[in-house]
């Protein structure tokens, strides 16, 4: 009766294993190796059905039996393709020491064979990431490309969409977006046309939508996120990829200003059973979930957030900078930001720290500094060309005009990145551009075109809950409502609302980091437009139209 039972499960095991019925297939195989040793191509089901469902612990001891039946068999290279696939593994699991060892003895079964072996490719990859991890981007690249030709002369597509994928990734962190992206799509025929093994393709969805993220390729990203959500659909069984693929539906969907079905996707990667054995998609969930609250106005919440996320190792710069921004805690957005860049050496880390920097420099007065940086984000964006990055750079670009009081010179710009964001159809950010284009019309005087600009925006931010947005595009409002000549800067706001809160002119000065002579030059500027000769008239001006 055992031997009919295991026999039962043996075949069971095999055929979910060929519907791609992960979990049904290991738990069948496991009960029939209970009763006999699987045969190398039965423990090969078992190992890739326990990786596929997340079963760590039963992948990589499947694959040690595997490796050591192909060695006791004097199948050299199978024994190999077995012990790197336990260093690789072991790797991504933060176990160097075991990884190195594995992958060590892979390296002495290859240096035997006499013939070609695609598994000298497989080793290459190990060293690819190494690379990638230490900015050593040329290398990568280079030993990316080999691995590639070793699959090609092989035969061997896991190998080469593994390969094409990373040697994309290090062209386009060298700045070289035209090539790089052309790899990334070359690659993602091979995966959506079902040419790869499953945990090949799962790896290669993941890597290229997280390069694309990299480089803000956000349409791209799009494209293989819904692809990705797709194949993860058809096996309803698979867990291994699923939080991967809730994490990056999530931000496009935010992106795409549907908010509550972010927080959505983003619970159920924080709930769900991957939460302890991912702790980089969890701290990813976490990082996009803080985001969300803190531009709806939930503050204390997004910082409770923020600080999970960076318990498991996610940076949460430049989120919690911004974060203390909103909470009017500008110095401390300011050093913390400033730390954030000056620690951050790779392009394209710098290119999702940049706007952060900006955002916050013009709201400290620091305009000389905001404008550097715009240059640099607008180098970047140039060398990538991705929609996204040519927008923020756009959108800099006015924002920075707009606090030089060249209002004239901001309006071609926002009107570029507003167009730019459309594109990318990002609704959020479309409205953050359309505020600074109100502004900027009625600086020049056109009060009907800023109104327009205005109401589209408030529109949007109604619509997502965008409380903060919503505040302050109030005060933009309630700031004209004295008489037709009030046209308080965002700078005189900033003073008004710090006099309004009791400090002196010289309190005011340290804070912003400028002179005396300066405020006392905004302060009498805020007195001839809002008709008041004192400071407790400025004050009460404060109170009454809601800027404090």
């Amino acid at each position: 009766m055992e031997k009919l039972a295991a026999k039962a499960d043996l075949e069971r095991g095999r055929l979910c294993y060929d519907r791609r019925e992960w979990r049904d297939a290991f738990e069948a195989l496991s009960r029939a190796e209970q009763s006999a040793p699987l045969a190398p191509p039965d423990l090969d089901r078992l190992a890739w059905s326990a990786a596929l469902t997340g079963h760590d612990e039963a992948f990589l001891s499947a694959l040690e039996r595997l490796h050591h039946a192909y060695a006791e068999a004097h199948e050299t290279a199978r024994a190999a393709r077995a012990a790197f696939w336990i260093g690789f593994r072991l790797l991504s699991l933060g176990a160097p020491g075991r990884a190195t060892g594995w992958l060590a003895r892979a390296s002495r079964l290859v240096e035997g064979e006499g013939n070609p072996c695609v598994e000298r490719g497989y080793l290459l990859l190990p060293a690819v990431f190494h690379y990638l991890g230490t900015g050593e981007n040329p290398e990568a690249e280079a030993a990316a490309s080999k691995a590639a030709h070793i699959g090609e002369r092989c035969g061997d597509l896991d190998l080469i969409a593994l390969a094409r994928n990373l040697e994309g990734r290090a062209l386009l962190r060298q700045g070289k977006g035209d090539r790089g992206l052309a790899l990334l799509d070359e690659v993602m025929v091979a995966v959506t046309s079902g040419e790869l093994s499953s945990l090949v393709r799962g790896i290669v969805y993941c890597n290229v939508l997280a390069t694309c993220r990299e480089v803000c390729a956000l349409d791209r990203a799009r494209e293989w996120t819904a692809a990705l959500a797709r194949w993860c659909h058809e096996q309803p069984q698979l867990l291994t990829f699923t939080g991967y693929c809730l994490v990056h539906r999530a931000e496009i969907i935010q992106l795409a200003g549907h908010w509550r079905e972010a927080m959505e996707a983003l619970r159920q990667v924080c709930e769900g059973p991957r939460k302890d054995a991912d702790p980089e998609v969890l701290g990813e969930a976490c990082y996009q979930r803080a985001e969300i609250l803190r531009l709806r106005g939930e503050f204390v919440e997004a910082e409770a957030t923020y600080r999970l996320a960076s318990q498991h190792g996610r940076e949460p710069q430049p989120g919690f900078a911004l974060l203390r921004l909103a909470q009017g805690q500008t110095e401390a957005a300011v050093n913390t930001v400033r730390r954030a860049v000056s620690t951050t050496g790779a392009t394209w880390q710098r290119a999702h720290l940049l706007p952060a920097v900006i955002e916050i420099m013009l709201a400290a007065g620091e305009v000389e500094e905001a404008r550097r940086t715009s240059d640099e984000l607008d180098a970047i964006a140039r060398g990538l060309g991705t929609d996204a990055l040519m927008a923020s750079a756009a959108h800099a670009h006015g924002a920075v005009a707009l606090a030089q009081a060249d209002c004239q010179a901001a309006i071609e710009p926002l009107r570029n990145a507003r167009s730019l964001w459309r594109k990318v159809g990002a609704p959020y950010v479309i409205a953050r551009a359309r505020v600074l284009l109100g502004r900027a019309f009625r600086e020049l005087g056109d009060d009907d075109g800023a109104e327009l600009e205005f109401a589209a925006a408030r529109q949007v931010f109604e619509q997502l809950g965008a409380a903060p947005d919503l505040a302050a595009l109030g005060t933009l409002g309630v700031a004209r409502t004295r008489s037709a000549n009030l046209a308080l800067s965002p700078r005189e706001l900033q003073v008004l609302r710090l006099l309004a809160s009791g400090k002196t002119n010289k309190a005011i000065a340290r804070e912003l980091r400028v002179s005396d002579r300066t405020i006392d030059r905004h302060l009498s500027n805020i007195f001839a437009k809002i008709g008041v000769n004192t400071r407790t008239a400025a004050t009460a001006f404060a109170y009454e139209h809601r800027l404090v």
